[in-house]
């Protein structure tokens, strides 16, 4: 198979996976009465999932060839002898590990936490609540994910399949689905892990960090994951009344400038509310 129709045909498998997830998530709900067309649909299918992404894409790819035309290290080709397979699951593993320590640093940073909140806002998490990700958060990330890639000499296909697998977890482990994974939990992330870490629950603050591999949660003991026979999460959002509803505010309100810390003892981190849940890091709202 070509490049240009393993690119097709990942495309298809992508939109397929979307088209899937959105008529389980009418038939086996987590939070049943949850809209299709939620508050911020179009927002997050129009401008951060198309438009962003497209506009990203090629800002990351130019920053990336930069970096390999002044430094030659592609020219090494240090995986090309790998078998593709074991290339994906090579990038897979690695980058996922760099998502669940750069993604709990952002939950402990007063700064990186900016740039994170707008994945967090979402009130009605589903399969597309992933793609609200503010342009610098996917800068880092998606440089981060893709340069390895590149530099390290992998197949030209490792990216295509890189990129398509990151896509369908993201839509998955974010979709309504009030599914079971049982013993395989322990090792892949799913929305039932998942929602809880996007929930307002006190219980569930700093946890459940992992995107692909829930291991991670595991090992490092930040895993939340109550018997959802018995409870479910209900209550989504990043707990700030007051984060803006449209894309260009949303971007812009991470560079806001911050009102003083109430109190300048104690590391940053985010509030909590009288009523049980969790608040932004204090002194981060207007």
């Amino acid at each position: 198979m070509s490049l240009a129709q393993t690119q097709v045909a990942l495309s298809a498998a992508v939109v397929g996976a979307a088209l899937l997830l959105i008529s389980l998530e009418r038939r086996i709900p987590y939070n049943p009465g949850q809209r299709l067309f939620r508050p911020g649909f179009f927002t997050d299918l129009l401008l951060y999932n198309f438009f962003q992404s497209y506009v990203l894409g090629f800002v990351i790819a130019a920053l990336i060839g930069w970096f390999d035309s002044r430094s030659g290290f592609s020219r090494h080709r240090l995986l090309a002898a790998w078998p593709v397979p074991v290339q994906i699951g090579f990038f897979v593993v690695t980058h996922d590990f760099y998502i669940y320590g750069f993604h709990r640093l952002q939950h402990r940073s007063r700064v990186l936490w900016r740039i994170h909140e707008a994945h967090h806002s979402v009130t009605d998490v589903d399969w597309l609540s992933g793609a609200r990700s503010h342009a610098l958060e996917i800068l880092i990330n998606q440089t981060i994910e893709f340069a390895p890639i590149v530099l390290l000499g992998a197949a030209p296909e490792v990216a295509l399949w890189k990129g398509a697998i990151s896509a369908i977890w993201g839509m998955y482990i974010h979709s309504n689905l009030d599914v079971r994974m049982g013993p395989l939990q322990s090792l892949l992330n799913g929305p039932e892990m998942h929602r809880w870490h996007h929930a307002l629950d006190l219980e569930a603050y700093q946890k459940n960090f992992a995107t692909k591999l829930a291991v991670w949660d595991w090992i490092f003991h930040t895993a939340y994951f109550p018997d959802p026979a018995l409870r479910k999460a209900s209550r989504y959002g990043s707990g700030n009344a007051n984060f803006p509803e449209s894309f260009w505010s949303q971007q812009l309100y991470a560079l806001r400038k911050s009102k003083p810390r109430r109190s300048a003892s104690g590391p940053a981190r985010r509030g909590h509310l009288s009523s049980g849940t969790v608040a932004p890091f204090e002194g981060e709202t207007p």
